[in-house]
């Protein structure tokens, strides 16, 4: 919390705000602790601990994730929102950042304990959100069937079909078909814009992407199907490379569902190893095996992409940026997931469903508008590409805040 409080003063400072902005903003604007009660399957009463911070509602309602997992705390929701916030104005969407949990794991939950579970959070903090106040998302293990019941427990409650109060449905329910496919394609149209932007085109790139479970095998199979040549791979076990491209095709077919399929192959590499073996493009999909400080000094890529957050520990930053390797962090990939809770929230506003055609369009023009919004503030700024994604996510809340007043 203490870190993320840092950036945003920075941030601030160097956008010219006061420190009576700062205080606003560099804690939520609302938090909420709930205790709830469920009746497990064997009778007995489990009372679990949940959360929801709201940071700011300036430019419009608080959006954000809720998460199911026993690592849940105060401050992580709390720096959660914050962060959903700067995601929200980089991705140029009208909504201020929020954040839920339950410090729960769903593992160890039957189905009818979960949507217990689910229906209860609901209810504990039905008070403080809703469609205009503070909409519910998907996060982590969250599926969209919790996010279905979900939807449905407020509608009960409110005695009418309050669908934009949830994202992140089934598409029955009103959510957005293939939600995750879109979410993984906006990954693949940053990475085509950041290359684009920097002079290189997809086809013909030698690309090294760390991480293989569904988005890192998404980014794989993209970048293979439009030409580039993806030259390593690396999984919790170790990694693969082959100065003339791997065969992507054969390792999609043969990679497990725990998205691993180094372990198959003898002569396999350290992840560091991979890193110093020469590429063009660094793709992590991955925070489980992050960059760090030992792997960046030893990279050889020209571009290194944090497609997920956490894909690079905060040496690796500064390594890669002494290197003078163009950095682009998971902040500026994170806005994927935003931009399509905010079409759901707007179909369902609006009561009409658009082609998929045109969805794509659009999520393709918002994620290639945020990364030239990033852009220009790192040029006109002078600063690093992390502390500009702060800057430029949390431009439009500071203006409203100062635009609005103090009563």
């Amino acid at each position: 919390m203490s870190e993320i409080r840092q950036l945003v003063r920075e941030a601030l400072r160097r956008l010219g705000y006061g420190e009576a902005t700062a205080e606003r903003l560099v804690e939520p604007q609302a938090f909420l602790t709930v205790r709830i009660p469920v009746t497990m399957d064997n009778g007995a009463v489990r009372v679990f601990t949940g959360f929801r911070a709201q940071h700011h509602n300036a430019v419009g309602p608080t959006q954000g994730g809720v998460r199911f997992h026993p690592e849940v705390s105060e401050e992580f929701v709390k720096s959660e929102a914050i962060l959903m916030t700067i995601k929200c104005g980089l991705a140029g969407v009208p909504f201020g950042g929020a954040k839920g949990g339950v410090v729960c794991d769903p593992r160890e939950l039957s189905y009818r304990e979960l949507e217990r579970l689910s229906r209860g959070y609901v209810r504990a903090i039905s008070q403080i959100v809703g469609p205009a106040k503070d909409i519910l998302s998907p996060d982590g293990p969250t599926t969209s069937q919790i996010m279905a019941w979900m939807a449905d427990e407020y509608s009960r409650m409110r005695e009418s079909d309050s669908r934009a109060f949830v994202t992140g449905k089934p598409a029955v329910l009103g959510g957005v078909a293939d939600r995750d496919r879109l979410v993984y394609r906006s990954a693949m149209i940053l990475v085509e814009e950041v290359l684009r932007s920097a002079g290189f085109e997809t086809a013909g790139s030698r690309v090294v992407v760390r991480g293989f479970g569904e988005l890192g095998a998404f980014v794989a199979s993209e970048v293979h199907r439009r030409g580039g040549a993806v030259v390593g791979l690396s999984d919790r076990y170790g990694a693969l490379y082959d100065p003339e491209g791997l065969n992507v095709e054969q390792l999609l077919d043969r990679r497990d569902s725990f998205g691993t399929v180094t372990r198959l192959f003898q002569q396999r590499l350290a992840h560091d190893e991979v890193c110093a073996k020469p590429h063009d493009v660094f793709i992590a999909t991955s925070a489980r095996q992050p960059l760090d400080e030992k792997g960046a000094e030893v990279l050889q890529s020209k571009i290194a992409l944090e497609v997920v957050p956490g894909g690079f520990t905060e040496e690796a930053y500064r390594v890669l940026e002494r290197k003078g390797i163009l950095v682009v962090p998971g902040l500026a990939a994170a806005v994927g997931p935003v931009i399509v809770s905010y079409f759901e929230w707007v179909q369902n506003n609006e009561g009409y469903r658009w082609p998929q055609e045109e969805l794509e369009e659009r999520l393709r023009e918002q994620v290639v508008a945020s990364y030239r919004r990033l852009r220009e503030t790192i040029e006109s700024k002078r600063v690093t590409p992390l502390l500009a994604a702060v800057m430029a996510g949390l431009q439009p809340t500071a203006e409203a805040v100062e635009v609005r007043g103090t009563p």
